[in-house]
């Protein structure tokens, strides 16, 4: 079977599990909330439908106007990004600034930023490709653009979608002609950004030491992870099964979002487990081997970053649920319950398409 088909049914049956799960996890919730167990289902089907749409209309848009756009692109994100700060305009949700709504529906601008971010980062890099070794006139450029976003993005706050785009943008980085050693100097600036963010906001403090003993409070910052362990610890191989999960019941918060894989591993075990691994898996695999393969250098940095952005974003929130890093706040690609997290996921596969037609 032709990679390009591998990928669009890989994301699609990753959708469509996605709608199962949300629905599985958030019927209980849904049903004592709205009095509608379908509440939360019916949302996400109208965004699949519309993510559907828009990878059969990206996978024939040429890829090279990205490339021609990708300024004006950035600057549109960079206008809504300053936008939603703007009380009033930016709605205010789970203590976040973070989205534009009309009644229950609502865009998140930092998700479209970043595929524009990643747009803009493959341009720079196949136009810029000696002028990286040097990190004056190659990289500082593009970091100042990067810690620009960042900075926005964390006004709102939303630590987690920060997090992404930056580890993202630093592995396009990394496959380019850059020294190696710029990621030692990094790594060390990241982590003294990251203790100055935590003295900024202490309540990050206590999400740390929630990851660390969250036995230390139970019933406050210790409390989401402990019930989501609660979730996968009876799993086992193939689950307590479809609909049957315990945790869903009032006791993990909104599992329907970031929480969602604790979910199915309590409803199919590891087998479900697996199944998911083995569908992102084929996702990541095809798309490398398209990027490997094509011989335009815009086309491999962009084809790369889309899919390192979802893979990151997967393996974080998986690591998140799982108890191997603090609670970050970034949702399972494809799966989790949030339109704009789904639309840019899938839009993202409608420009892998279109790269891997010209392959």
């Amino acid at each position: 079977m032709k990679k390009s088909l591998l990928i669009f049914f890989a994301s699609i049956l990753l959708a469509i599990i996605g709608l199962l799960m949300i629905y599985s996890s958030s019927s209980v919730w849904s049903l004592y909330k709205f009095n509608d167990a379908f509440y939360y289902l019916k949302h996400q089907a109208i965004f699949f439908f519309a993510g559907i749409i828009i990878i059969l209309f990206l996978k024939n848009i040429d890829y090279n106007l990205y490339k021609k756009n990708a300024n004006i692109i950035l600057f549109i994100c960079l206008s809504l990004l300053i936008l939603v700060l703007i009380p009033g305009i930016g709605k205010v949700r789970n203590g976040s600034r973070s989205w534009f709504g009309i009644g229950a529906f609502g865009m998140q601008p930092s998700e479209i930023s970043k595929i524009a971010l990643i747009i803009f980062t493959a341009k720079y890099l196949s136009n810029n490709e000696r002028e990286v070794k040097s990190f004056k006139k190659g990289v500082f450029p593009i970091l100042i653009i990067i810690g620009l976003f960042f900075g926005l993005i964390m006004l709102e706050p939303d630590f987690g979608t920060a997090m992404v785009i930056v580890m993202t943008l630093v592995s396009m980085l990394f496959v380019s002609n850059i020294k190696l050693s710029f990621f030692g100097y990094t790594g060390l600036l990241g982590l003294l950004g990251i203790v100055a963010l935590i003295i900024i906001a202490p309540y990050r403090m206590s999400r740390i030491i929630s990851f660390i003993n969250p036995w230390l409070d139970p019933l406050g910052s210790g409390f989401q992870i402990i019930q989501s362990l609660y979730a996968i610890g009876p799993g086992g191989l193939f689950g307590l099964g479809f609909g049957n999960s315990i945790q869903k019941h009032f006791y993990l918060p909104e599992p329907q979002t970031d929480f969602i894989f604790a979910i199915i591993s309590e409803e199919f075990g590891i087998m479900g487990i697996t199944i998911l691994s083995i569908l992102f898996i084929t996702l990541f695999v095809n798309v490398i081997k398209i990027s490997m393969n094509t011989n335009d250098l815009f086309a491999k940095y962009l084809s790369f970053g889309l899919i390192m952005g979802i893979m990151i974003q997967t393996v974080l929130n998986i690591c998140v649920v799982i108890g191997i890093v603090p609670v970050t706040g970034v949702t399972l690609p494809f799966i989790s319950y949030g339109g704009s997290s789904l639309l840019v996921s899938m839009a993202s596969i409608g420009i892998i398409l279109n790269i891997a037609k010209k392959e």
